[in-house]
Parts: structure tokens; sequence; C-alpha cells
């Protein structure tokens, strides 16, 4: 059985709805990005929001592909870096119970948070206090954590940290492991794109991306971003919202089309995607068919708060799965 390992920053989840996007405004969030805050400005925000509905689970956008793969059966790893805290302690219990093995280290800081801002039309901005799982470095990766592993899977949050980035893809290929990354931002794309460009080319087989960060990886509409992108690696895939997918491998170019699903927040989307995707390339199954079923889990979970879903929710996955690969 392929074993996969992800890479990410270990963080809480904490999901507010709120009432209109003059909360962004107020907080300075580009909508649909990702903005790192620091400490002062997460307390800000979390005592502005205090009396609004509320949602918390461990988070990360590696965190969810990977939590995601397990749900499926796939045995998975993770290596992050926690709070000795309440909050650390959710996040390693959480990733035990889905029988991920943990391989999480002790920052000085607390526990990340990534405050999640859900807008009525169910697009997410996330201000992200990193917390503990900035502290990750490229002295805390070793040799022995990639080997038994068939995949290695990164969050491009982490691109910021271009020696940790670095390091992480030398010892994935020094072991033989087949290696993805989900862009995870634009804002995040467009900062470090040089950067970005290099590993691609260099280390990384599968680039996950939606329309905003191919455009800010490329500049084109998705259709030209994917040709682009599938030259500097060897399967791309552009997510397109509720339009479904485009994958390209050499010549080979595949729509997938998205499932019918009621929005009601896109928090874990893409990484869901990424999970179902993985995992149809691990069962050995053409590009089409993986598509397909990172499309349902990518469906799937848009129509729930937060990126976790229910026992219910992961029968009936599984039933799709059986359907379509029957």
């Amino acid at each position: 059985m392929k074993k996969i390992l992800g890479l990410g920053n270990a963080l809480i989840d904490l999901i507010f709805k709120i009432e209109n996007d003059e909360w962004l405004t107020r907080f300075g969030l580009p909508k649909g990005s990702m903005t790192l805050v620091d400490e002062e400005k997460a307390r800000i925000i979390l005592n502005l929001t205090q009396k609004l509905d509320k949602e918390i689970a461990a988070g990360g956008s590696a965190s969810n592909t990977i939590n995601g793969l397990a749900r499926l059966g796939v045995k998975c790893g993770y290596i992050g870096k926690i709070g000795k805290d309440e909050y650390g302690e959710h996040f390693s219990r959480e990733m035990s119970s889905n029988h991920i093995e943990p391989n999480l280290l002790f920052g000085e800081s607390q526990t990340g948070t990534a405050i999640a801002l859900l807008s009525p039309d169910a697009e997410r901005t996330f201000a992200t206090y990193l917390g503990a799982a900035i502290e990750l470095n490229a002295d805390d990766l070793r040799d022995e954590l990639f080997k038994g592993y068939n995949y290695f899977h990164i969050e491009g949050y982490l691109v910021q940290n271009h020696e940790l980035i670095q390091k992480a893809v030398q010892l994935a290929k020094k072991n033989g492991l087949i290696v993805s990354i989900d862009m995870a931002s634009f804002n995040v794309v467009e900062a470090n794109i040089d950067f970005l460009t290099d590993i691609i080319e260099n280390y990384i087989d599968i680039v996950f991306a939606n329309e905003e960060e191919a455009k800010a990886f490329t500049g084109k509409n998705p259709k030209e971003a994917l040709n682009i992108i599938a030259t500097k690696c060897e399967i791309a895939v552009v997510k397109i919202g509720k339009d479904g997918s485009l994958i390209k491998r050499g010549n080979e170019i595949i729509h997938v089309e998205g499932i019918k699903a009621i929005p009601r927040d896109t928090t874990g989307a893409g990484d869901l995607y990424a999970s179902g995707f993985l995992y149809g390339l691990t069962k050995g199954y053409d590009l089409e068919l993986s598509g397909k079923i990172g499309s349902l889990l990518g469906g799937k979970v848009i129509e729930v708060y937060g990126a976790r879903l229910s026992e219910e929710k992961w029968m009936d996955i599984m039933e799709s799965i059986k359907e379509l690969t029957s």
C-alpha cells in the first residue's frame, strides 16, 4: 500500500461566519486570501469576533489533505510544529485519532491559529498567526522522516520559508518520493514566484492550483496557465470552482466536471480535492478518475462549515467512490 507524508503549518482553524465583507475591510484582509498576522492582530480579530458563531478544528492546508487521505484508508504521516498548549494537544489528538503518524515537534510559541472569516457567499478569508508553526525549520528535517513513504505533499504556504522547502524537497527526492505541492494562496504565489518556479521545475511532480493562484503564477487564464505549469512538472491541476478542474500530463488534457453542491463554506475545498486526486494516484487510477474523486471530496466539503466531514458524509463518499470505480 502506498504511503503519503505531509509537511505543513500545524494550525488550529477558528472559523467565524461574518455578516458582510466590511469585516474584511476593517481588518485589512483581501477577500479570499491568506494574510499572515502577528499575535497582537490575531488577538484583536478574535476579540472583535468573539460573539460570532465559531467552529474549531485542527487545520492547515497539508493537514487537511492528509486527514482526508487517512479517512480514505491511505497510510499517512505528517510533519509540523505545535506549542505546548491546549490547541497543540487538540491538534496531536486529532491526528492520532485518524491513524496518522504525527511527527510533531514542539516550538517556543503557542500553537498557531488560522482565523477563517466566512463571507455570506461562502468565500473564506484567512488571517493566520503561525505561532509555533513558523518555528519549523530546515534543521528539524531528518532523512529518516522520509523513509517508507511513496508520496510527499507540501502546502504552498510554506514556500515563504525557502530553506525549509529546499531541504524538504531534496530529502524527498533523495528517498525516491513523488512530490506534490498545493499553491495555497495567490498572494503567497505572487510574493515567492521566482523561488516557486525554481522548485517546481527541479523537484515537484504534481502541482495543484486554483484559477487565482494559476493566474498569479503565469499571468494567464486557466487553460493557458495549465499549459504553462504542465511544462514545469509531470502533472498540472488547475481547479476552476464549480466548473471542476483541468488536468494535464504531457499531451493528455482532461476537464473534470464539478459535482452539484450547495456551498456553505469553501474552507478545505482545494485541500480535499488534493486528497481525492492523490488517493486515485495511489490506487493506480487514471487522471480522469482521480480528478473525479478529487471533485467529489472538494464538492462535499463545501457543503459543511470547516474542513472536517462527518462520519455520515464519509460513508456517502465511500459509496460514491465505489460507484465511480465499478
